[in-house]
């Protein structure tokens, strides 16, 4: 493989936004129904800023930006085996939840192995190919939005008195590559910070047998986005989805995997784990 010639602090690369409509943007994980199309809405590639966030002369909080960098090796020897996941990494991830956010109670409820696609095609929502295997997620979202943000407690924790119980509680990600350091299509996050309300804009995301509520965002000038170059296995970027505090805290980390204008041309596939977690505190 090409060694990348020279460490750069930024990169200016495209990101994809959704264009401001009046429709209520629609995306299947699953065939969809006749003549109807993968996913609704357009999505233009904006090229933005995209600042190495190991170069920061103040490294990211996941409390101001909304997200942090952790060097957090792992014991688990192949992400492919779910078993093995949920055995080993989950502890792991919840461990590593607590240790960043304070919390005093953490609860991971799923995983998700991506690849990027072999032709390197144009990045999109990063559903799963012939082969299984989820793509990575080129559009820029956030997992959870108010609404689904606040769902998500009773499904983590279905007993009433306890959920009711909660005063505060937090949704992050942890993300890692599953293989060497990540060249090939980075994960970018935009600093919480920088995101207005009227930037994000509710859409649906249409399982088999359910529909959950995400945020797209649409462009401003005003955002602030940061990767951490070639994260490698040993590392974890955990980032805030949702915090039922309103104020004081950061609540959304909008994100999306970008085609890194320096990765070389023989970089290996970038192959990712994200595992998302519920954080109570109290």
């Amino acid at each position: 493989m090409t060694t990348p010639s020279t460490a750069v602090t930024a990169v200016t690369a495209g990101l994809n936004y959704l264009q401001p409509s009046a429709l209520r943007p629609v995306s299947y994980t699953f065939q969809p129904p006749p003549d109807t199309p993968w996913e609704s809405g357009s999505y233009e590639l904006r090229p933005m800023p995209i600042a190495d966030a190991r170069a920061a002369t103040a490294p990211p909080d996941i409390e101001r930006e909304g997200f942090v960098l952790r060097d957090a090796p792992t014991a688990v020897r192949d992400f492919l085996d779910d078993a093995e996941v949920t055995a080993i990494y989950h502890r792991e991830v919840a461990e590593l939840a607590l240790a960043v956010t304070g919390g005093t109670r953490a609860h991971v409820f799923d995983h998700l192995v991506r690849r990027r696609e072999a032709d390197r095609a144009a990045l999109s929502f990063g559903r799963r190919a012939t082969d299984g295997r989820a793509a990575a997620n080129g559009r820029i979202h956030n997992d959870y939005t108010e609404e689904s943000g606040r769902r998500r407690l009773s499904l983590v924790l279905p007993d009433p008195e306890e959920a009711a119980a909660v005063r505060r509680y937090c949704i992050v990600n942890v993300w890692r590559s599953i293989r060497g350091p990540v060249l090939d299509t980075p994960l970018a996050v935009c600093d919480a910070r920088s995101v207005m309300a009227w930037d994000l804009v509710d859409a649906e995301v249409r399982y088999p047998r359910r529909t959950g509520e995400i945020y797209l965002a649409t462009h401003s000038p005003s955002h602030r986005w940061s990767y951490f170059s070639a994260m490698d296995r040993h590392e974890a970027l955990v980032f805030k989805q949702y915090d039922s505090q309103l104020s004081g805290v950061s609540r959304y980390t909008p994100h999306a995997a970008f085609d890194h204008p320096e990765a070389p041309a023989d970089a290996p596939l970038r192959e990712s784990i994200e595992a998302r977690c519920l954080v109570v505190f109290e």
